[in-house]
C-alpha cells in the first residue's frame, strides 16, 4: 500500500507520539559563542530529523566547569548574548531548544535552563538543588531556585517567566507538556520534577552536566528510569560531554530517553564528537496510564495540586506531521521480553507464578498446609490432556506443583479424550507426555457418546453427514469437560482448567467448557505467544529430564487446532485454529495495546504496522528462528483487528464474566471480572469500529 493515505497514517503525532533529542553538543571552555553554535548545529540536525524536542547539557553555553569563572561579568554577558543568537537562530527550526546557562536576576546567579522555540524564550527554569560536597561547590557561585516561584527574568532584552514553577504546553499538540529539571534535581528525595508531572508535565527533561566516575552512569540510568516510573512521564536525560574542562574531573556524555520505566534509547558514551541520540515518545500512552491509576490524582491531591501553583506557559508548536518513521523499540510480541536476560527472568516468573497459584489451591482444597505435609485429605488434581499447546502447559504446572508441595504426581489425573478428528500424533504426544511425567494416564472415548447426543438432538452428521456446524464442535468439546467434572467429583478432586488468555480474548472458548470452565483456571493469565516461550523455558532451563524435553519441543511444533472436525479429505490437512480467527500473534499484540493501555484502535494499527510490517526490522524475541520471520502488510492487519474488536468488545464478554479462578501472571493485564477487566456483556463494538474507520488509512475507507 503506497500513496499519501498511509504517508499522513504513519505521521508520529496523528497518534500521540512526540520525537525527542538527548543533545551533547562538543564545547568549548568559557566561550559562548562557539557553545550557541555547536548548539545551533544539532538543533538543525535534529530538525532534519524530524524532532520536536531537543534536551542539552547543563550549563552548555558557558561550559559548566569553569569554577570561579562564572561569576565574571565578561562571560555572563557574552552568555546572554549567545542566548540570542540561539534564540534567532531556533526560528528557522521545529524543535523546542532546552538549553543550559548562568543567568543573572536581582544581584543573585542562577544555574538555569532555558525553553525556546520558533525565535522565542519562552521561559527560564532555575536549578533547585545545588550539589556542595566532594567535587561540587556550586552553593559557591549560584543560587537556588527554591522560593523563585511567580516571577519574572530579563535575558537578552526579552522578560519571559521565570521560576521552579514553569511547564510548556504545545496548543497544537495537546499531550505535549514539558517539565524541567537540572541535574542534582534528579538525586533529591523529592525531584522538582516530579511536581511538574503533578501539575500536567509528561515530558519530562534533565539538563545534566555530571562528570564521569566509575559506576556513575548505570545510577543515572536506574534515578531516570525510576523517576519516569514514579512520576508517569518519559524523562529525557543530557549530561555534559566532550570539550568540558578536564583539570580535575571526566565527562563521558550520557544521554537517555526513558518513557514509563522502559529505556527507549541511549547514546554512545565516551565519544569525541558531537551527539544527538533519538526517540519516538508516546505521551498519549503517559496520558492514558494516569488517568487509569488512580494513585497518580492522590499523590496531587496529597501535594496540594501542583497544577494550581504551576504557571502553565502555551506555545504553538506547529508540528510538521511528515512520516519520518517511527523510532523507538517496537516488540512483536510485547508479552515477550526481546533480550534474553529479560525472557529467562521473566518464564521464570511467570512459570512460578502458576505453579505457586496451583499448589496454593491445591492446599485449600485439601484442608490446608497442614494437612497436605501430613498426608491428610489430599485432592486430586484432574485435567485433560489434548497433546496441544495449553493442556501440556497446563500438565507440567500441574507437575511442578506436585513437586513443591512434596506430593506424588500421581496426584494428578490426566486424561485424553480422542473424539471425531483427533490425530494420531496429538493422542501420541498425550500419552508420552503423561507418561513421561509420571502422572495417572487414562483414556476416554467420547466418540460413543458423541454420536448418542448427535442423535438425540437429530443432527445430521449422527447419520454419517458432514455438517460440521459448531454443534458437532461443541459436542464434542462439552462432553469432554463433563467427564472432567464429574470424574473431579468421583475421584475427590478438581478440575485444572487449560485456556489461555489469548482463547479468553476472542471468545476462542466454548462457553461451560474446559477452555473457559474449571475449577481453577491455571493458565488464564498467560497469552498463546508467552505460552509457547514458557514451554521453551521449562526445557531449556532443565525444568524435566531430556527425553521430556525434547517430547516438549516436539509438541511446540504441532499446529493449533481444536481438532474437531475432521481433515480435509483431499489434503489431509487439519482444522487450523489461526487459518479460522487469524494470527495469534497478532491478536495478542492487539490484546496487549488495548487491555494494558487502552489505546485507541487507529494507534493499535499503526503500532502493529510499525512492529510487523519489516520482517527484517528489530523487535522479535530472543532466539526467535530466523527462517521463522515473517512480515505482513497494513492491510491484512487491519482485517484481523477489526474481527478482534467485535470479538473483544461486543460477542465474548459473557464468556468472561463467568471465568474461574486463576492467577494474573503478566504486567499486560488479566481478563478476570474480578480482576483487570469489568465490561457489561452486553456492549457494542462501534465505537472503536467507528474510531478505526475515521483514523485508519485513507486506503482502508
Amino acid at each position: 500500500m503506497g500513496g499519501g493515505g498511509v504517508r499522513e497514517f504513519g505521521a508520529i503525532h496523528r497518534h500521540g507520539l512526540v520525537r525527542v533529542a538527548a543533545a551533547t553538543p562538543v564545547v568549548s571552555v568559557a566561550d559562548p559563542a562557539r557553545n550557541a553554535a555547536a548548539t545551533i548545529a544539532l538543533a538543525r540536525q535534529a530538525d532534519a530529523d524530524g524532532v520536536d524536542v531537543v534536551v542539552c547539557p547543563e550549563l552548555g553555553l558557558s561550559s559548566y566547569a569553569v569554577g570561579d569563572l562564572h561569576l565574571q561579568d565578561a562571560l555572563l554577558g557574552e552568555v546572554e548574548r549567545a542566548v540570542d543568537t540561539v534564540c534567532e537562530a531556533s526560528a528557522e527550526l521545529g524543535p523546542v531548544l532546552l538549553v543550559g546557562a548562568p543567568l543573572r536576576r536581582g544581584g543573585r546567579l542562577f544555574n538555569t535552563a532555558l525553553v525556546i522555540s520558533r525565535g522565542r524564550l519562552l521561559g527560564v527554569v532555575p536549578k533547585v538543588y545545588l550539589p556542595n560536597s566532594r567535587e561540587y561547590y556550586e552553593k559557591r557561585w549560584f543560587a537556588s531556585g527554591a522560593g523563585q516561584e511567580g516571577l519574572e527574568i530579563t535575558v537578552a532584552g526579552r522578560m519571559v517567566p521565570f521560576g521552579p514553577d514553569l511547564v510548556f504546553a504545545a496548543r497544537d499538540l495537546s499531550d505535549l507538556v514539558v517539565g524541567v529539571e537540572i541535574c542534582e534535581d534528579y538525586w533529591a528525595p523529592v525531584p522538582p520534577s516530579s511536581y511538574a508531572a503533578l501539575a500536567g508535565a509528561t515530558l519530562l527533561a534533565n539538563l545534566s552536566a555530571s562528570n564521569i566516575v566509575v559506576g556513575k552512569a548505570a545510577v543515572r540510568a536506574q534515578l531516570s528510569a525510576a523517576q519516569s516510573t514514579r512520576a508517569m512521564a518519559a524523562y529525557v536525560y543530557s549530561a555534559a560531554g566532550t570539550g568540558e574542562s578536564t583539570t580535575d574531573l571526566s565527562w563521558d556524555g550520557q544521554g537517555t530517553i526513558h518513557e514509563l520505566g522502559d529505556l527507549l534509547a541511549a547514546s554512545a558514551r565516551f565519544t569525541d564528537g558531537p551527539g544527538l541520540v533519538v526517540a519516538d515518545v508516546d505521551l498519549g500512552r503517559v496520558r492514558s496510564e494516569r488517568m487509569r491509576t488512580p494513585t497518580f490524582a492522590d499523590a496531587a491531591r496529597y501535594a496540594g495540586e501542583p497544577a494550581r501553583r504551576f504557571r502553565t506557559i502555551g506555545f504553538d508548536h506547529h508540528p510538521h506531521g511528515r512520516d519520518v518513521g517511527l523510532r523507538r523499540p517496537q516488540r512483536r510480541f510485547p508479552f515477550v521480553p526481546d533480550t534474553s536476560e529479560r525472557l529467562d527472568l521473566d518464564c521464570y516468573e511467570a512459570f512460578n507464578i502458576q505453579v505457586h497459584g496451583l499448589a496454593q489451591r491445591y492446599r485449600a482444597v485439601s484442608g490446608g498446609r497442614d494437612a497436605v505435609a501430613a498426608g491428610r485429605g489430599r485432592a486430586r488434581m484432574v485435567i485433560g490432556v489434548s497433546g496441544g499447546l495449553d493442556s501440556t502447559h497446563a500438565l507440567i504446572v500441574a507437575a511442578k506443583a506436585c513437586d513443591l508441595l512434596g506430593i506424588d504426581r500421581t496426584t494428578i489425573l490426566a486424561y485424553t479424550m480422542p473424539g471425531f478428528a483427533t490425530s494420531a500424533g496429538t493422542k501420541a504426544n498425550a500419552w508420552a507426555l503423561m507418561r513421561a511425567l509420571g502422572v495417572e494416564a487414562a483414556e476416554i472415548d467420547i466418540r460413543p457418546a458423541a454420536r448418542q447426543l448427535l442423535t438425540d438432538l437429530g443432527h445430521p452428521a449422527a447419520g454419517g453427514a458432514a455438517q460440521y456446524d459448531v454443534t458437532y464442535e461443541n459436542v464434542q468439546a462439552g462432553l469432554r469437560t463433563d467427564y472432567l467434572f464429574r470424574l473431579a467429583n468421583h475421584h475427590g478432586g478438581f478440575v485444572v482448567g487449560t485456556g489461555d488468555l489469548s482463547e479468553l480474548a476472542l471468545g476462542w472458548c466454548t462457553y461451560g467448557v474446559g477452555d473457559q470452565m474449571s475449577h481453577y483456571a491455571v493458565n488464564a493469565g498467560v497469552p498463546k505467544t508467552l505460552i509457547q516461550y514458557l514451554i521453551r523455558w521449562t526445557v531449556g532451563s532443565g525444568q524435566f529430564d531430556a527425553s521430556t524435553g525434547a517430547l516438549l519441543t516436539a509438541i511446540l511444533d504441532t499446529e493449533i487446532s481444536p481438532e474437531l472436525v475432521p481433515a480435509d479429505a483431499e489434503t489431509g490437512a487439519m482444522q487450523s485454529t489461526q487459518d479460522r480467527i487469524g494470527p495469534y500473534e497478532l491478536h495478542d499484540f492487539f490484546l496487549f495495546h488495548i487491555l494494558r493501555y487502552g489505546l485507541v484502535p487507529s494507534k493499535v494499527l499503526f503500532l502493529a504496522w510499525a512492529a510487523w510490517r519489516d520482517a527484517d526490522a528489530p523487535g522479535w524475541p530472543a532466539g526467535f528462528p530466523g527462517d521463522q520471520r515473517h512480515a505482513y502488510d497494513l492491510a491484512t492487519i487491519e482485517r484481523w483487528l477489526r474481527d478482534f474488536l467485535v470479538r473483544f468488545f461486543a460477542t465474548s464478554q459473557f464468556k468472561r464474566s463467568a471465568l474461574p479462578d486463576g492467577p494474573k501472571v503478566s504486567f499486560g493485564g488479566s481478563l478476570s471480572p474480578r480482576g483487570d477487566w469489568r465490561a457489561p456483556s452486553d456492549a457494542s463494538a462501534a465505537a472503536w469500529l467507528a474510531e478505526l474507520d475515521r483514523g485508519g488509512p485513507e486506503q482502508s475507507r
